[in-house]
């Protein structure tokens, strides 16, 4: 072993470490690895940044663009809903579901196809009385394998693709995946509707009209005249019993008590910590005579809470029904609202996507009232509770916020933000003329890439350019849909898998590999190089897997002289297979505080389904692509 290899080495062994501890983004670890790698003197610093030209990260770009075009223009809305059965059992919903989620991952963003479905998926559980879990796992795994069907499907396809074009013997075409990656994901929905989602555990209320969000902690201001001022916290509790509701801290002086005592005498001024349910929040405050701490919405936005609470009857909240319950608007209410040129304030659920710019700030960093006349009152966070205040407490990916304000007001943060409103979506407005646009474009960009009249960079960069030309997506949200943290990781990654290559690290992996656990048999090897790849994808982010097991699987097929294709194919499977846990794939990330699941949760299906994933890819890869 020579030095450059053990450097080498020892910077990629570090860098799956960082992947898999999540404790750096993983553009972060990338740039990490891509500059350590300079710094020893393994790549050149001119040519540091050559993976960011590679035809992959353009493509990648270009897909998440014309993602957010088919979502804004509407063009996918009414074939989802067509194809969703209306009748029959939930075998046959699920079914539907996850298998229309799996069609449209295949020529879209993961993503935004599992966000697309969400709310049909809340009307599934709803009409079956399913937890929500229990449609949104199947949903999400749908996704995932849709995504290996085609070579825009999922990054690591066209990393894979990337690859096979460096080692000289050109890139995959549009279609090529589909034979295996097609057979898979078809026996894999079927696993997943017939079998699959009995074994998802039943978290959160069944028949829930929303999904289960778990308890939120919310802070109310004591007044003068409230209920609670001068009350101790155990009668506080008492009066609270019926509502299952609970002080759970009081900030005091702008100081956390993080555990309110029983016999502890609230104050005028203070601030309550209360953990309930949605539902029951608008009774907790009423009942109370506390004011949300994060207050109205500030200028007109605050003037049209003081008429709607004006409006209200009985005292209660704004956003509370006759029992007691947070809603958000109905479509009869935002058709009286338009009719009436009046805008009320609404409390609207959010949940934050995996790619939101919400991700690690804190509300008094945002100025929420300031730039949208918004607030958030609550914040729900997979079922634990947190130590700090609400406006200081960094959000998550997942998390799902409670805000205030006017409709239009809170569909713009969300769109801006990249966030996901429950119970029902409408941040953008079907525009069927676009929509019909946006299809034509994408089917010729797809049949460009397809046929080979064009590399699918320029296919799809030509597509991207006729959306903004005809405005399918708005200017300033072109860059808006690019995810930055992705294109950072694959540009960074590549150039250090070329340095793996280039060293010889990747062929003495590949020997070790041989050596100790294959024996020189290329079967063996290729369930290895499958397995190995699947499970890393479980852990750390399923690009960063393709792209360092893509040298790795090269190198195995020089070495026991076998068709390459073989290996890349099993590295792209083995990539988009990421079902054992929550921080695999994004997907997966996005659904942890909707369903109410836990770490542990996702394996029950998971495992007999990757498992099934090997048992079938396997044959069909020897038959497609044979050794």
């Amino acid at each position: 072993m020579t030095a450059a290899q053990l450097i080498i080495l020892v910077i990629l062994a570090v860098t799956v470490a960082l992947f898999i501890w999540g404790a750096w983004r993983h553009d972060m670890v990338a740039l990490a690895s891509l500059l350590a790698c300079v710094f020893t003197g393994l790549i050149d610093p001119q040519d540091a940044f050559a993976g960011f030209a590679h035809p992959a990260v353009v493509t990648v770009a270009c897909v998440l663009v014309l993602s957010r075009g088919l979502q804004g223009t509407g063009a996918l809305d009414a074939l989802a809903q067509r194809m969703i059965p209306s009748g029959g059992g939930k075998v046959l919903a699920i079914g539907a579901l996850t298998g229309v989620g799996a069609l449209l991952s295949g020529f879209m963003n993961n993503v935004g196809a599992l966000a697309l479905l969400m709310p049909v998926a809340a009307d599934v559980a709803e009409k079956h009385e399913l937890p929500p879990g229990k449609v949104l796992m199947p949903l999400s795994f749908g996704t995932i394998l849709g995504g290996m069907t085609t070579l825009i499907g999922t990054p690591p396809n066209l990393i894979v693709s990337g690859f096979r074009a460096t080692a000289g013997v050109g890139s995959y075409g549009m279609f090529d995946f589909t034979p295996v990656g097609l057979v898979v994901a078809m026996v894999g929905v079927l696993f997943v509707c017939l079998i699959g989602w009995r074994l998802v555990p039943a978290r959160g209320q069944v028949g829930a009209a929303t999904f289960d969000t778990g308890t939120y902690l919310t802070e109310a201001l004591v007044g003068e005249k409230s209920a609670a001022a001068g009350k101790t916290v155990w009668e506080i509790t008492r009066l609270l019993v019926e509502e299952d509701a609970q002080v759970v801290g009081i900030v005091r002086n702008d100081a956390r008590v993080a555990a309110a005592r029983a016999g502890q005498r609230v104050n005028a001024g203070d601030i309550l910590v209360i953990e309930a349910e949605p539902e029951a929040l608008a009774s907790v405050i009423s009942s109370l005579g506390l004011t949300l701490a994060g207050g109205p919405a500030q200028g007109d936005a605050q003037k049209r809470t003081r008429e709607a609470e004006a409006r209200g009857s009985a005292g209660k909240s704004v956003a509370a029904d006759a029992d007691g319950k947070i809603r958000g608007a109905t479509k009869r209410g935002k058709e009286r609202d338009r009719a009436t040129g009046g805008e009320e304030v609404q409390l609207r659920e959010l949940v934050v996507m995996p790619d939101s710019s919400l991700i690690g700030r804190t509300v008094q960093h945002l100025h929420l009232p300031s730039h949208y006349e918004v607030n958030l009152l609550a914040l729900s966070r997979q079922g634990r509770r947190t130590v700090r205040r609400l406006r200081s407490t960094p959000l998550l990916a997942g998390d799902a916020l409670l805000m205030m304000g006017t409709d239009d007001d809170i569909n713009t943060l969300a769109a801006d933000k990249g966030c996901v409103p429950l119970a029902f979506r409408d941040i953008s407005i079907p525009n069927k003329e676009k929509a019909a646009v946006a299809l034509v474009a994408m089917a010729l960009a797809v049949a460009g890439a397809t046929f080979g009249l064009l590399p699918a960079a320029i296919s799809f960069a030509t597509c991207v350019l006729a959306f903004m030309a005809l405005k399918v997506v708005p200017w300033r949200g072109v860059y808006d849909a690019i995810d930055g943290s992705v294109l950072v990781l694959l540009g960074a990654l590549i150039t250090v898998a070329e340095a793996m290559e280039t060293t010889g690290a990747a062929d003495l992996v590949a020997q070790g590999l041989l050596d100790t656990l294959a024996q020189g048999e290329p079967l063996v090897a290729l369930v290895l190089i499958l397995v190995i790849t699947m499970t890393l994808s479980d852990f750390m982010n399923n690009a960063a897997t393709a792209a360092v097991m893509c040298s790795i699987a090269i190198g195995v097929a020089e070495q026991l002289q076998a068709n390459p294709d073989s290996f890349l194919m099993a590295v792209a499977i083995g990539a988009s297979c990421a079902f054992l846990t929550p921080v695999g794939h994004q997907n997966n990330m996005l659904i942890l505080g909707l369903g109410g699941f836990r770490f542990g949760d996702y394996w029950r299906m998971g495992l007999p389904l990757e498992i099934l994933v090997v048992l079938v890819s396997v044959p069909m890869l020897l038959w497609v692509w044979p050794l």
